[in-house]
């Protein structure tokens, strides 16, 4: 029997039970938290320190502060500010290092690289620390943003750059989607925290300018690469199917994320700078457009990329996309009224829950197969921390009323 999915006793439940496979093992009384773990929660990698694990951490523990009120959530969630504000973060150039080996208190950057990407997750962490009432996090939140102004945003073309070296003397030439999607994600999380309208506005161009201006380049959907003059890239890594970060094709699980992204944007229309008629509209074909393209109708569940032909270009299911997904159906489904999006909310939660959640240990697979065959021991390595999915939960229950 499966749960009852519109139940918010079955979502918190749910969150719960993920958040019980990290908490207390994920902290490490020297600094920070452990980011690498098998299927029963063993750590396998006790040193590596990635800034996108060490900034969600601090969202889920923000999160799980505000929804159940658990003093250890708060401990947690300044144990992980003290690891971005003094591991981190570099104070002579302002930047965050991509990845340390941290030693029982000792520091070794390991990459120094500048991230955008980074840097919305750095964001988004402060965005949610000030929800969760760390009144000194306004401050990071700004010094944060501007850097992000300083260093990454090209006014010419309304979007931020890629990546640059540790200490900014050199910009690279790459452009791409993914890291003004979390931009936009950080920056609708930082309006909800201060009420400053800078924030939504940089979230709606941000949001129009890939969603509608640069789709318009190719497909009309979402594509991944860019050259430096933002022209489309149609070969970046088109051989290269682990890159976790910038994979070839287009990502159906950032099609219906962009989805999510654009209906909480909705939320705020009165505030926007500019009409929001698009929205829904829009979110309504990315969404389509996904699951039309890449569910897989023999062994359920969404294909993790799809080509320009429409072809399966990565055939294999990830954890996100299935959780990204069922959100987005759902705030659609809220939305507009139409059964055929809560629908797929079920479905996609039916297929999760039989093949994805771990029931006996707690969060969710990483990978499987085209067939959902398991494809390795590793449930959560660097970047994961079940952020997509208890996020995914937290944000339906914004429109559930059941129980």
């Amino acid at each position: 029997m499966l749960p009852d999915f519109h139940s918010r006793s079955t979502l918190l439940q749910h969150i719960r039970h993920t958040r019980q496979f990290y908490d207390p093992r994920c902290v490490d009384p020297s600094g920070g938290f452990y980011h690498f773990y098998k299927d029963d929660g063993a750590i396998y990698d006790a040193r590596t320190r990635h800034l996108v694990s060490s900034t969600r951490f601090v969202f889920n523990f923000s999160m799980a502060w505000r929804q159940f009120q658990e003093p250890a959530d708060r401990e947690r969630v300044l144990h992980g500010l003290r690891f971005l504000r003094d591991a981190h973060r570099n104070p002579e150039t302002g930047g965050y290092a991509w990845t340390l080996d941290w030693n029982d208190g000792q520091k070794k950057v390991t990459d120094d690289t500048n991230h955008c990407y980074g840097l919305a997750f750095v964001l988004l962490a402060y965005a949610h620390a000030i929800m969760a009432g760390v009144d000194e996090a306004r401050a990071w939140l700004d010094e944060t943003y501007d850097l992000m102004e300083r260093r990454f945003w090209e006014p010419a073309h309304g979007l931020y750059a890629d990546e640059a070296n540790g200490d900014w003397s050199t910009l690279y030439p790459y452009r791409g989607q993914n890291a003004n999607m979390h931009a936009c994600e950080a920056m609708l999380a930082a309006f909800d925290a201060t009420g400053d309208t800078k924030y939504l506005w940089r979230a709606e161009t941000l949001a129009h300018n890939i969603t509608v201006r640069q789709a318009a380049l190719y497909g009309n959907l979402v594509w991944e690469h860019y050259n430096s003059d933002w022209s489309v890239d149609p070969d970046y890594n088109r051989d290269d199917k682990t890159n976790i970060f910038r994979p070839w094709g287009y990502q159906p699980g950032h099609l219906t994320e962009w989805a999510k992204l654009l209906l909480i944007m909705e939320r705020h229309k009165d505030r926007m700078a500019g009409p929001s008629g698009w929205l829904v509209p829009r979110a309504k074909e990315l969404f389509d457009a996904a699951l039309t393209k890449a569910w897989d109708a023999q062994h359920g569940g969404i294909h993790y990329g799809f080509g320009p032909e429409n072809e399966i270009c990565d055939a294999d299911k990830y954890f996100w996309v299935q959780a990204e997904s069922l959100a987005a159906a759902a705030l659609l489904g809220a939305r507009t009224g139409d059964k055929a999006y809560w629908d797929w909310y079920d479905r996609i939660w039916a297929y999760s829950w039989e093949h994805f959640v771990d029931h006996e240990h707690g969060a969710w697979y990483r990978i499987l197969g085209p067939k959902n065959e398991k494809l390795t021991d590793e449930k959560s390595p660097a970047g994961k921390v079940d952020y997509h999915t208890m996020g995914a939960c937290y944000e339906v229950l914004t429109v559930l009323v059941k129980d």
